[in-house]
């Protein structure tokens, strides 16, 4: 697992550890059932705070991505499906907005293409 950690980047520094794990996780960089180092090591490797690594942990195991197995560690859940059931759910959560707004299928797409470039940096 290889993470870089961008001080001066506009992202806080656990949601680039969340956002690098999450999506090593999506590519099968990381194959579901790898265990992820500890907070506090991974906080040691990266020169952060153990409760920031703490905190994308956290998030990740609330997004599905990653489980907790009490001593045993914390291990790349099967997160495939959840992820994409939670992104399918915030589609249509959006798709009806735009239509109570009256936007038209054209801007409401437009719309998601500018918040998508936005969020990877395209």
């Amino acid at each position: 697992m290889t993470l870089k950690i961008h001080i001066d980047g506009s992202a806080p520094p656990y949601e680039q550890v969340r956002a690098q794990i999450s999506e090593q996780a999506r590519a099968g960089v990381l194959p579901v059932g790898y265990r992820l180092p500890t907070v506090r090591g991974l906080a040691e490797s990266l020169g952060l705070a153990a409760n920031t690594v703490a905190k994308a942990y956290r998030a990740l195991e609330e997004d599905g991505v990653i489980e907790t197995r009490g001593r045993n560690g914390t291990f790349v859940a099967a997160a495939g499906s959840a992820a994409e059931r939670e992104a399918a759910a915030a589609a249509s959560a959006y798709a009806e907005r735009a239509r109570r707004l009256g936007l038209g299928e054209d801007a409401a797409l437009a719309a998601v293409r500018d918040a998508l470039r936005a969020a990877y940096g395209g």
